[in-house]
């Protein structure tokens, strides 16, 4: 059983990260606002216990999540953290009037980009807001809509900054399954984040991710393991996938609480542990904005998980066999 401050082998390029890792979209003010003092208190302690991987984007908090985050480890050595963000959208200068999920805002518009040069210009400004000059991973962030493109265009582009040196590894971060399985088939991608499809209430990314991730030895990060906070607590209002959860969503996740309880075991555990069940999955991420918040993932993470729990949540059909 791995615990947080593990190091594991993460991609091909020889790089290590800590088993669990620091999602920093809350950091950019997701759902609701972050002080600057929470973000630095947070950092502080994630490198205090072990916690040594964040994954930001320019998109979270339209810049200000990077921003904090080159704040916070501005004073610690370089070789002390693995950081990633991610490439898509450029920055352009303006305040943003749509709505959004964000509420600490940078003033700056988030314009879908996968061509080289706004890989270049994006990459160049993430820099810039972190104080860095180089990149752990770099990840080609929801090319959904533009998946042709991001494959013909952005991902050779990352490849050119791989072999100059500016990142270690390419990967790329959505929340479909299918746009993963693409890149993993189609590119030499080290590693892949696929949000929410590989967790206790979702497991999609077994039909065709997983096991192709797992074939061509491309790590996979486990995200949103909460699916948006359904699976900790599934109340009338929950969100599931950023959307409100549905009244079948919160049936089964009461049904699953029903199943965990008699092990007395955190659900919290239960949810960040799953993803790391299937081989391909190397380390895990949780989306944190304090450092209680952390410590009460970290204890979670620590937590020994039963086989049999997992053994009695397929006999129920609440999740799929791995099929391995």
């Amino acid at each position: 059983m791995a615990t947080h401050q593990d190091q594991v082998s993460f991609g091909r390029a020889g790089l290590t990260v800590s088993a669990l890792g620091v999602g920093c979209a809350p950091l950019g003010g997701l759902f609701s606002s972050v002080s600057d003092q929470d973000v630095d208190e947070l950092i502080a302690r994630a490198l205090d216990i072990g916690v040594t991987y964040f994954d930001t984007a320019p998109f979270y908090g339209h810049g200000s999540s990077e921003r904090r985050i080159g704040k916070g480890l501005a004073k610690v050595p370089r070789s002390a953290f693995r950081l990633s963000t991610k490439v898509g959208r450029v920055l352009e200068p303006g305040q943003s009037t749509e709505p959004n999920e964000y509420v600490d805002l940078d003033p700056f518009i988030p314009v879908f980009d996968y061509t080289p040069s706004g890989i270049r210009r994006s990459f160049e400004s993430s820099l810039e807001r972190l104080g860095i000059d180089s990149i752990d991973i770099l990840y080609i962030h929801d090319p959904d809509d533009y998946l042709d493109q991001a494959i013909n265009e952005a991902y050779p582009e990352l490849d050119k900054m791989r072999r100059e040196g500016l990142i270690s590894s390419i990967g790329v971060g959505t929340n479909l399954a299918e746009i993963g399985t693409r890149f993993v088939r189609e590119t030499d991608i080290d590693v892949a984040l696929v949000a929410g499809r590989f967790t206790v209430l979702d497991q999609i990314a077994l039909d065709e991710f997983l096991p192709e991730a797992h074939r061509r030895d491309v790590s996979v990060l486990g995200a949103g393991v909460f699916n948006s906070g359904v699976l900790v607590n599934p109340v009338e209002g929950a969100t599931y996938n950023y959307a409100p959860a549905s009244q079948e969503i919160l049936e089964r996740t009461r049904a699953i609480h029903d199943a965990i309880a008699p092990y007395g075991v955190p659900v919290e555990a239960v949810g960040l542990q799953f993803p790391l069940r299937h081989p391909a999955t190397k380390a895990v991420l949780t989306g944190v904005r304090t450092a209680a918040e952390l410590d009460t993932n970290v204890k979670a993470f620590d937590t020994e998980v039963p086989e049999q729990l997992w053994t009695d949540l397929e006999d129920k059909g609440l999740i799929r066999p791995l099929g391995l």
